[in-house]
């Protein structure tokens, strides 16, 4: 049964996002000495997300937009449970594939086949399921070469081939996709945009995090901009696009 127009897939409330960074990592055995016995904190906290609310329908292809380190992955992070929120709440109702960052969830000792298993439990795939789909994702990748291999011993565009295909032949509900699209080549490019374009019209839940705002116009039903961990725009790409112009071009913006 579809949840559009009755329950939002994805929901943020109220989400702030805060993480510790070390201030002045210690060069010598010394130097972390003095810092256990000065009891002197080596942090400052940093917040990735400030007071972040929105919500996405089922169905949705939504673009995330805005500069590095503006918190567009941290959102997709969020909703992949990689992390908790600090404060606030996040729903995602429905099974969830990420392609987040290159090559994890991947074992590198372990063979693509092998990979292929383990991402697939960890999905919630059978293993009677997982053997099904193994032929399609293999061929979607074109990997039937090194389909046996460690994946130590992959390229980052095999990676991402890799990756791409296990998540998009489990089926899910919501697919998170970041930057990672843009390490493959152009014609498994277009591959992947079809098969997104292919989930758009089976009415599953896809957000979109790329820094290429012409893909974000031509696949995303909706945008938001991210500034510096706020949302500062949510509307449609066009829209959005001119936002992000202006920050792009006007550094000192005031908001």
């Amino acid at each position: 049964m579809s949840l559009r127009g009755s329950v939002s897939r994805i929901r943020f409330d109220h989400v702030f996002q805060r993480f510790r960074v070390i201030d002045e990592r210690p060069d010598t055995l010394r130097e972390i000495t003095a810092r256990i016995f000065r009891r002197r904190s080596q942090f400052h906290l940093f917040e990735a997300l400030k007071d972040l609310s929105f919500q996405v329908e089922d169905g949705e292809l939504l673009g995330i937009v805005g500069r590095n380190g503006s918190g567009k992955s941290t959102t997709l992070k969020l909703i992949a449970q990689v992390y908790r929120p600090t404060t606030g709440k996040i729903s995602a109702n429905g099974r969830v594939a990420a392609l987040i960052e290159l090559g994890a969830g991947f074992h590198g000792d372990l063979t693509g086949r092998e990979n292929i298993v383990i991402n697939g439990l960890m999905l919630g795939l059978t293993r009677r399921q997982i053997r099904d789909c193994e032929k399609r994702i293999i061929e979607f990748a074109e990997l039937d070469k090194f389909i046996d291999s460690p994946v130590k011993q992959y390229s980052s565009g095999m990676y991402m081939r890799l990756g791409f295909a296990i998540a998009v032949e489990v089926d899910p509900d919501i697919l998170l996709i970041d930057e990672i699209l843009a390490v493959g080549d152009a014609a498994f490019q277009r591959k992947c945009l079809d098969r997104i374009k292919d989930f758009q019209r089976r009415g599953k839940t896809i957000l979109y995090v790329s820094h290429a705002m012409e893909s974000v116009k031509k696949l995303c039903t909706r945008a938001i901009l991210l500034h510096e961990g706020t949302l500062i725009a949510n509307g449609s790409p066009d829209e959005v696009y001119e936002r992000y112009n202006e920050i792009l071009y006007k550094p000192v913006l005031k908001q």
